[in-house]
């Protein structure tokens, strides 16, 4: 069984997650810390747990999920994996991103490891995560599903009651909508939602009272 572990980071509440199985094998989800307290909190965790941190996802490349990439690179090595369509020529960098809500930084931006196609299962300790591509926030956002832990991870595609802005570049509301149902709302009622900003929900609870669905 998957152990998830969450925080909140940076001005805009993010979720961050951590992810670790009974071999100590870890992987972050949307690495979002910004302040030096932050960077201390996750790593003093994974220290404290005794964790080896393997891999680094995201669902998407949007400043407030990705600004720790670099963190994580200095410290651990690690680079990020993402899907190819979410970093590309026109994708504005994260400095660029920053600036839409004020914020003047000079953001460091690492490169990917690799590319996380649709389908793909992502493998740590004894554990595996499908990737589903769920676009319409983003060009190629992904959300990570563990059937045996029955949850997802949805990135800003799915929250309680809502979904994800579709106004920021390569967003569309059409396609996020036919995405949410046809990956997400196939799941079972029972998968837990973990969202990028925000509370738990279930994909059940989501089918009966999103008003978007």
């Amino acid at each position: 069984m998957i152990t998830v572990k969450p925080f909140i980071f940076n001005i805009f509440k993010e979720n961050t997650y951590l992810l670790f199985d009974q071999t100590k094998e870890a992987v972050l989800v949307d690495c979002g810390c910004m302040m030096p307290y932050e960077e201390k909190n996750l790593s003093g965790f994974i220290d404290e747990q005794q964790l080896t941190l393997k891999r680094l996802f995201c669902t998407h490349y949007h400043f407030d999920h990705v600004i720790g990439n670099a963190y994580i690179f200095h410290k651990y090595g690690i680079r990020p994996e993402l899907h190819r369509e979410e970093k590309t020529a026109n994708t504005p960098t994260l400095s660029m991103q920053a600036l839409r809500y004020g914020r003047i930084a000079n953001v460091d931006e690492i490169e990917p490891a690799r590319y996380i196609n649709d389908n793909e299962e992502l493998y740590f300790g004894n554990s595996v995560l499908k990737a589903l591509l769920i676009p319409g926030h983003s060009p190629a956002s992904l959300a990570f599903y563990s059937k045996d832990s029955q949850f997802v991870l949805s990135g800003d595609t799915l929250f309680p009651g809502s979904i994800g802005r579709t106004d920021l570049f390569g967003g569309s509301y059409n396609k996020l909508i036919t995405a949410i149902q046809s990956r997400l709302m196939t799941l079972p009622d029972n998968t837990i939602v973990y969202s990028g900003h925000g509370p738990t929900t279930t994909i059940g609870h989501e089918k009966a009272t999103n008003p978007y669905l």
